[in-house]
């Protein structure tokens, strides 16, 4: 399998992907063999083959495993996994995804979905198809690797951020993807709501006040006392960092908190309505 181009459309990307073809055309011409050969030799058509080595196409972990032992390398082409592994997603994913990483704490609001990174690939793949117009099948693919990857920040055992969730109850009633495929997803939210570094709270639909109509948003604190927030709605989506939003931001999300349920009671109507689903 090889990864479409999407990705190829940033200098970034583009650079380290041509970087790789680079390697991988020379080790193939060290080798002796034309591409058409190579391609025999690893289970690839000519035309892919040169497709990678052109930089057009992104070579997926099993093409870079298969050329590696056809040029016996030793290692030094699997070793190029690491290189392209974060290219392999949108640049918007893989920017939101360093920030992640940087942050000593993590907020989020929710009133629509669950917060993606607490998304099971299930939950995931139903709210990516449901998408119109529609991704395509390599899209959608694409964008559900994309989001289960950045939940790493969340499974590591070393030193985490500190996680706060609030989601809005609707988020956990909406069938998205049928019972099963939420019935799944309230389990995660269970096991998550038990993590020591994570404070997961519902807003009720009966509260008369909801600071949160606005839209779901996210506001990261950074190792350096900055603060960075996100905010997401349809064809659009924005990230900013003066004080005077992040401070604002700061100050709804810390309201929409006191309005929630407490992660305990919280906890108590993820189980109940798992039992019901």
């Amino acid at each position: 399998m090889i990864d479409g181009d999407s990705c190829l459309d940033d200098e970034e990307a583009g650079a380290v992907v041509r970087a790789v073809a680079r390697q991988l055309k020379l080790w193939r011409e060290a080798a002796g063999l034309t591409q058409a050969e190579f391609g025999r030799a690893i289970g690839y058509g000519e035309e892919l083959v040169s497709s990678v080595e052109r930089g057009r196409r992104i070579p997926r972990p099993e093409y870079l495993d298969s050329a590696d032992e056809a040029l016996a390398a030793g290692g030094r082409i699997v070793a190029m996994k690491e290189e392209l592994a974060e290219v392999r997603y949108p640049k918007k994913v893989r920017d939101v995804k360093r920030l992640e990483a940087e942050a000593v704490e993590i907020c989020s609001y929710n009133n629509s979905v669950v917060d993606g990174l607490l998304q099971t690939e299930e939950y995931a793949r139903a709210v990516f198809a449901s998408r119109r117009p529609p991704y395509t099948e390599d899209q959608l693919e694409q964008h559900v690797a994309a989001r289960i990857a950045r939940q790493a920040i969340v499974r590591t055992t070393t030193a985490k951020p500190l996680f706060s969730f609030v989601l809005c109850e609707a988020t956990l009633r909406r069938l998205i993807g049928g019972k099963m495929v939420m019935r799944g997803q309230l389990e995660r939210l269970s096991e998550v709501a038990r993590l020591r570094n994570v404070d997961l709270q519902v807003l009720p639909l009966h509260r008369e006040e909801n600071s949160g109509l606005d839209g779901s948003f996210r506001l990261l604190k950074l190792r350096d006392g900055a603060a960075v927030g996100l905010s997401e709605a349809p064809l659009t989506s924005r990230v900013f960092s003066g004080p005077k939003e992040t401070t604002a931001l700061d100050m709804r999300y810390g309201i929409i908190r006191a309005q929630a349920l407490t992660p305990r009671e919280s906890l108590d109507l993820i189980e109940k309505l798992r039992g019901e689903t």
